[in-house]
């Protein structure tokens, strides 16, 4: 459905005015430095705010001219850093409460069971963890039938286990939910792995919008650090429990991956924590921690003073490496010469 968007907000200090006309489809990163008006978007959108202008999604008309609809009346779902959910209710109760509303109860059971609800029936909600709030979340926006799905920072509240797994739920969502997604996020990792498009805010206002593919390399680097993106699939776990993501050249091993076997997945590898070295993979097993050598061929190679940008080609998918010029005389670098990409498995999971 089409996005119709023109609405202007002004606060002591902050102005904010957001413009942007297209069509919402999958999942929408919303990205951003803080204070740029990444959540003001949403509560603008979900009627939270009132600003002045008009908005609408497909036939939904929102608000236009003296025209306001109520956010109870909108029809979207909004998922928050916290879960919010009623105190004096256990799970059970939130669900039912939400189904109620917008006569959806036929949907509680399959929804439950589909994310992992069903054992949590029966809790109350000051029991739950923060990867179980959180799915409960989830699971009452769904049952309101929504026609669009905010998240503002679903993720920045949980640990990395929790967020492993709702970072999965996200994706099937994403991949087969019943609305299209505005997701608000501050990490750059997030972005790569979720995003269908991106739409960057910047000091009040929509600065660009567009696939991921166009936007994402306007934010994966920074002064300090860069982000390289691959496209892995899950296919199986070994015997240690390590899973394993196949790549065209390869396979990496990480532990306690939450995606779905046989789906392609983007993964987000920091520059920083990439390692090279001259030899055969064989050579490195068993003398390091690291369990991923990744063969590569030095693409190109950027010296700036004492540092070294290295791009990597590892079977098509490039990689950054950012190591010491020192470092990469040491190893004779350049453009042609084969090498390994030594990541930790470990490093393959963090934001």
């Amino acid at each position: 459905m089409k996005l119709d968007l023109d609405l202007r907000l002004e606060r002591p200090g902050f102005a904010f005015h957001a413009q942007h006309q297209g069509t919402l489809s999958g999942l929408t990163a919303i990205f951003g430095p803080s204070g740029s008006g990444k959540t003001t978007l949403l509560r603008l959108i979900a009627g939270f705010e009132r600003g002045a202008g008009e908005i609408g999604l497909g036939p939904h008309r929102w608000q236009q001219g003296r025209h306001f609809v109520p956010p109870h009346r909108r029809r979207i779902a909004t998922v928050f850093q916290e879960a919010r959910l009623f105190q004096h209710l256990d799970v059970a109760g939130n669900l039912a409460y939400a189904a109620r509303r917008a006569g959806t109860a036929h949907n509680v059971a399959s929804l439950a069971d589909r994310f992992g609800v069903t054992q949590l029936m029966g809790r109350r909600v000051a029991g739950l963890s923060g990867g179980e709030a959180q799915r409960v979340s989830l699971v009452r926006a769904l049952l309101t039938d929504p026609v669009l799905i905010l998240m503002d920072e679903p993720l920045s509240a949980l640990d990395g286990a929790a967020r492993a797994g709702i970072l999965s739920i996200i994706e099937d969502l994403r991949d087969e939910g019943p609305a299209p997604i505005l997701y608000v996020t501050h990490s750059r990792s997030e972005v790569a792995r979720l995003a269908d498009r991106v739409m960057l805010v910047a000091s009040g206002a929509i600065r660009s919008e567009g696939p991921a593919s166009a936007i994402l390399p306007q934010i994966l680097q920074t002064e300090r650090d860069e982000l390289s993106v691959m496209t892995v699939t899950h296919t199986g776990v070994e015997a240690d429990g390590l899973c394993v993501l196949a790549y065209p050249g390869g396979r990496l091993l990480v532990p306690d991956f939450a995606g779905q076997r046989g789906r392609p997945t983007r993964i987000a590898i920091h520059a920083r924590d990439v390692l090279l070295a001259r030899g055969d993979a064989a050579d490195w097993s068993g003398r390091l921690s690291a369990l991923n050598a990744i063969p590569a061929r030095v693409f190109a190679i950027e010296v700036r003073g004492a540092s070294a940008r290295v791009t990597l080609d590892c079977a098509g998918t490039q990689i950054v490496a950012r190591i010491t010029a020192r470092s990469a005389g040491a190893l004779g670098l350049a453009s042609g010469v084969d090498c390994l990409a030594l990541i930790k498995s470990v490093a393959l999971l963090e934001d």
